[in-house]
């Protein structure tokens, strides 16, 4: 079996697993999760010259794993805090994954300088603590 069907059967597994719930708030493109604990599975797709989605919630020692994609210019997903910084190629698709542990906003961004807009590109993790 191929390493792309694994991590597909994989990030479906963790969904299926820990019932994943995302919702869109109005006006901003956002995802706000379950208070299951466990493993959050999100698709961000890098397109010039934003996230979609911008701001991703979880709570405070969730597994993350995001799948990243792009169909124009390459772009990377970097979230210095947890030391996080991958770049996905047109066509391509990067899953990675980090435990949440520390609570806060943390911004992420594109660090890829092919093009001016890359260094706009940004969006925000939000880590609550368990409630």
């Amino acid at each position: 079996m191929s390493p792309r069907i694994r991590q597909a059967l994989r990030a479906a597994a963790l969904l299926a697993a820990f019932g994943a719930l995302a919702v869109l708030t109005p006006g901003r493109e956002s995802v706000a999760l379950a208070q299951t604990p466990g493993a959050r599975s999100f698709a961000v797709t890098a397109s010039r010259y934003a996230f979609a989605p911008d701001r991703i919630e979880v709570f405070q020692d969730d597994v993350v794993a995001i799948e990243l994609r792009t169909d124009d210019i390459a772009h990377s997903l970097t979230i210095d805090e947890y030391r996080v910084a991958k770049r996905v190629s047109p066509g391509q698709t990067v899953t990675f994954e980090f435990r949440a542990e520390r609570t806060g906003a943390f911004p992420f961004y594109c660090d890829l300088k092919a093009e001016d807009g890359c260094r706009q590109m940004r969006g925000v993790l939000v880590v609550r603590p368990r409630p």
